[in-house]
Order: structure tokens, then sequence, then C-alpha cells
């Protein structure tokens, strides 16, 4: 017989039996549903813009600073370092006081700094603001993947994180057209990609500010007032709660680290100094290879959505890792091609199976985490691995400055990184780790994590579903006298 782990990869019938069809599940949501999955997907997709918008920028950045590859794709690694920071301190706000005021702070701070970024005029004043942006970025995720997720009904989540996720590909979408058709029109050049970053966050913030506050921090608030607790009492009882989850749960932690280190390291080795390798290895012109980033990302969301919808069927982890191994068949036509056709046919393939593994990740974590806990345990575990990964473009152009190759430009040959051979060999090695991961992974397929106690509620450490029927009845009637 074969081993539990690999038994397992599917998810129990029991688990679908009850399940919705899901035009059903659709047709059912409400107004305030689907402004707070789009309000989570608009913040992700605004994190990504702004990040996406430095890669893109990396030859207009050597320019206006002299500075090399390798020194400006430092400001990269130093934004990726201080996300974890962000991640545990607006985390810890989300699951603690709620999902809503915490999004909107995280949304005007990174706002702030997007405006910051446009008026720098040395190096060093960008590296100082892109490392203190790291910590806006942080937040992000793990409270967009709350406010969207939390509310749907579990029939819907698949779908949702498949979608969700590719706010990521959306953003990196909105920042190479924008790079394509409005950076050359401006005298400020690469300063409007920043502009635009910052007018995007400021709206997402003021969406988010307009819409309600989670429905199951309202439950639990009213229930809170019922029983006479003050914010003293509920902080306190926070924070035993955190001690008490993290030493039941700190083989998971781990865990949850590893497989977000491995997905970051695929996702940043084969996007970040992508536009790089096609210009400088490739030789093609900066607009074609701005149109093969977006054919790839076209190819990003395709994947997402896809892999988010079957993992509702098919389990969360065997999902990933259909698209990992496609990720080991796609590198060779990632990688050999010299012409921008085959490029771009590369990039699409690639990027379906990177960003189709991806889509599953906002669930499967949501899933797989203390429930009390979703906002801070899937962002914590997510820049962390981003942490780990930061220096992925700096090993890309590291690698690149001792592994040569020769091309043909305008008749000249030029000795250039080869950095077709890199990606190749990193994103063959990840991904190999990233399907062990996974395979010794837990799977919480089809969890009712909204039913849980929020974290500032005794027991909230227990991961034990409870009776929600006293929570709407209060809801109702707390409501009924606002």
């Amino acid at each position: 017989m074969a081993p539990y782990f690999l038994r397992n990869l599917l998810p129990k019938r029991e688990k679908n039996d009850h399940a919705r069809p899901l035009l059903t599940v659709l047709g059912e949501l409400t107004f305030v549903q689907w402004a707070l999955f789009f309000s989570g997907w608009l913040a992700w997709t605004c994190d990504a813009i702004d990040f996406f918008s430095v890669s893109l920028s990396v030859t207009h950045l050597q320019a206006q600073f002299n500075r090399s590859t390798h020194e400006i794709t430092t400001a990269i690694t130093m934004t990726l370092l201080f996300r974890s920071f962000g991640a545990v301190f607006f985390g810890v706000l989300s699951d603690r006081f709620g999902r809503k005021w915490p999004l909107v702070g995280n949304l005007l701070l990174i706002c702030s700094l997007e405006i910051g970024v446009s008026f720098v005029q040395t190096f060093q004043q960008f590296l100082a603001l892109r490392s203190v942006f790291g910590i806006g970025m942080g937040g992000i995720w793990g409270l967009a993947a709350a406010t969207a997720l939390e509310n749907l009904p579990v029939e819907a989540r698949g779908l949702a994180s498949g979608f969700l996720q590719e706010g990521y590909a959306v953003g990196y979408l909105v920042a190479a057209v924008n790079n394509l058709f409005n950076v050359p029109e401006v005298k400020q050049g690469w300063r409007a990609l920043f502009w635009v970053s910052a007018g995007l966050s400021m709206s997402a913030a003021t969406i988010r500010a307009l819409l309600p506050e989670s429905e199951v921090f309202l439950r639990t608030k009213a229930m809170e007032v019922e029983k006479g607790h003050s914010t003293t009492q509920k902080t306190k009882v926070f924070l035993k709660e955190t001690g008490e989850m993290l030493k039941k749960h700190w083989l998971l932690c781990i865990y949850a680290v590893l497989l977000m280190t491995g997905f970051n390291f695929l996702s940043h080795g084969s996007q970040d100094l992508y536009p790089t390798y096609l210009t400088v290895s490739k030789g093609i012109s900066t607009d074609d290879a701005t149109i093969a980033t977006i054919i790839g990302n076209c190819g990003a969301i395709v994947g997402g959505v896809f892999a988010g919808w079957l993992s509702q069927y098919i389990g969360r982890r065997l999902t990933m890792l259909i698209h990992v191994m496609l990720i080991g068949l796609f590198i060779p036509l990632w990688i050999l091609p010299s012409t921008f056709s085959g490029l771009a046919a590369g990039a699409f393939c690639i990027q379906f199976g990177v960003q189709g593994a991806w889509g599953v990740i906002p669930i499967q974590l949501a899933e797989m985490s203390p429930p009390a806990f979703r906002a801070t345990f899937p962002g914590v575990a997510y820049q962390l691995g981003n942490m780990i990964s930061s220096a992925s473009a700096q090993i890309e152009a590291t690698a690149g400055e001792h592994l040569r190759t020769t091309v043909i430009k305008d008749g000249v040959a030029k000795n250039v990184p080869d950095y077709a051979t890199v990606q190749g060999i990193l994103i063959g090695v990840v991904a190999a780790f990233v399907v062990v991961v996974t395979i010794v992974g837990p799977e919480n397929h089809g969890s009712h994590f909204e039913k849980a106690k929020t974290a500032f509620e005794e027991g909230a450490a227990d991961d034990e579903p409870i009776d929600d029927s006293a929570r709407n009845d209060k809801l109702i009637s707390t409501m009924a006298t606002l």
C-alpha cells in the first residue's frame, strides 16, 4: 500500500459530498462578499505593481544612479528582507483588531512610500526607501488573503484563491504596460511607474475603508460586548493564545516557511531578472522584452485561475504538484529559443506552471494555518519565505558574471552573462525541492476556518470549530440596536 502522504493527496470523499455547485454558490454571493473579495484582490495587485516597477526599471535605474545590475538588484533584495517585519506587525494587528483598518493603514503607508520613491535623487535614498517599503509591502498579502477568502463560502474558495493570487500577475501586467506606453512619453521616465502605483494604492485604501468589517469579527465583537470584556482583557487573551499556538504548531510553522521559500524562489527566480535576461542574454529590444513579459503574465493569470478551480475538486497539493512538474517540462522552451516568438511562448508556458502552482497557495495556507491566526500565520510564512529567497535576483546576477555566452548583435559578437542557463538551473533545482516539500506536507481541504474562534477569544489556539448559531443571533440583535 502507498504511504499515507501519497494516499492523502486526493481530498476525502466526504469533503465534497455536501458541496453545492460552483455556479449556484457564485450566484448567491452578496454585493458585500464580492466587494470584500475585490478589495483584497486589489490590495495584492497594488503590491505587485510596485514591486515589479523596480524589476522593469533595472536598466533605467542603472543609468540614473550609475550602478551595476548587481547593485540595483540589492534594492529588490532589501525590500524582500524587510517584508517579514511588516507581515508580523500588520498580521498581528489584523488578527487582534480586525481586517479593515489595518489593511487601510497598510495601503496608505505604501502609497506614501511610493510617492517618496518617485522623488529620490541618490541611490542611497532609493535603497533606504525601498528597504522601509518592504515593511509596508510585507503586511499586504496576509491581510488581503484573509479579507478576500474568509467571507466566501467554502465551495468558492479554490477558484477565489486562484483569482486572488493572480492579482500578482495582473500587477506585473499593469506595471509592464505602464512601462511600455507611459514611461517613454514622460520626461520623468521611470518615476512615472511609482506615481501610478501610489494612485492605485490610495484607491484600494479608499475602497476598503468604505466597506464593512469582516463578518467574523463583527460577530465576535458582539459576543465580547455581551461578556463585558475590555480591550485590555482581550489583548491579554490574544497574547496568551498566540503563545499557545506557537507551542502547539511550531513544526507546522517551520514547514510553511520551507514551502514558501521554495515557492518564492520559483516566482522571483523566473521573474525578477527576466526582462534583463531577454535584453542582455538574448539581445532583444527593451520593448519586445516588455511585451514578452506581458505575454508571460497572461499565462500566469490563466494558470493561476485554472489551478485554483481545479484544486477544489482534486485537492490542493495534487494541483500544486501537477503545475510544478509542468515547470520542469517547460524549462527548455523558456531558455533555448533565440527568437521573440519562441521566448514569448516559453514565458507563457513557464508562468502558467509557476503561477498555476501559486494560485493554490492562498487557500492552502489559509486552510492549513491555525484558523484564529489566518492573517498572521500565512502572511509571516509567506514573507519569511520571501526573505530567504530575497537574494534570488542577486544570485542570478552574480552567477551570470561568471557563466557567460556569446551573442551576435548587429553583426558583432558580444560576450554577455548567460542568464538562460543560470535561470534554467535555478528553477529546475527549486522545482524539485518544491515537489518533495509539497508531497510530505499537510492538507486541510475544505476547512471551515471561518467558524473558528478569533485570536482574542479564550481557547483560540485549540483550533476547534464552534457553534455559530449563538454568534449569529447576537450579531443580529447587536446590529438591530445600532
